[in-house]
């Protein structure tokens, strides 16, 4: 297995925005996703492969060593907290932000504030830093929701347009990070394959510089 590589994607944005910089590295998948069965799919390269996860779990395969390289949000490698992981690249794309947001004419309670989020680690760290007690409420989804119906005074979740927000009543409220996809590299794949595997981040780095 030392010359074969395993990288780990999810569907979706992250997928179609990554195929482009994988192919400046030489490295295109034969099947599409959004259209195959397939978890694990095929390559240009019979030592290439690439795994298809759940965004929430690529990190976790990196960590353990079952994809040698993957891609994931900023947002989710906050919330893995990125043991055995090498963070070599940042991507620059499927660009959003991590906030608090909640109801635009209502002041947030000082004291035992209420937040809805699935980001219950980041959310945490973030009014633990600023000395704020709170209550964590975990949620799948739907988180707009929370706010509306008195389950929560506010929300911690990904805003891009923030239209979403904004059809439900509530506003972005208060930045907690700036979130886009980056590569990373198990550590000790980056040890034992290093090799290959820098050459594919020279390559790919390559790209993103050669978009901006």
């Amino acid at each position: 297995m030392k010359d074969k590589l395993t990288i780990a994607l999810s569907k979706g944005r992250i997928f179609k925005e990554t195929v482009p910089l994988l192919k400046a590295a030489g490295i295109e998948p034969l099947d599409d996703p959004e259209t195959s069965r397939k978890l694990i799919l095929d390559t240009n390269h019979s030592d290439v492969k690439i795994v298809i996860i759940r965004a929430t779990d690529v990190p976790t395969y990196v960590q353990y060593g079952a994809a040698d390289l993957g891609v994931a949000g900023k947002d989710v490698l906050m919330e893995h907290g990125g043991q055995d992981i090498y963070e070599v690249l940042d991507l620059k794309i499927a660009n959003c932000k991590l906030m608090v947001a909640g109801f635009a004419d209502r002041p947030l309670p000082k004291e035992h504030l209420k937040v809805a989020t699935k980001f219950v680690n980041c959310a945490r760290h973030y009014f633990a830093g600023q000395g704020r007690q709170v209550d964590i409420i975990k949620l799948y989804g739907s988180m707009e929701l929370a706010p509306l119906v008195g389950l929560a005074d506010c929300i911690v979740d990904l805003v891009d347009t923030g239209n979403t927000l904004r059809a439900n009543g509530l506003e972005p409220l208060e930045h907690m990070a700036d979130i886009s996809s980056r590569l990373i590299v198990n550590k000790a794949s980056m040890r034992l394959k290093h090799e290959r595997i820098q050459t594919l981040i020279n390559h790919i780095e390559t790209a993103v510089q050669a978009k901006r």
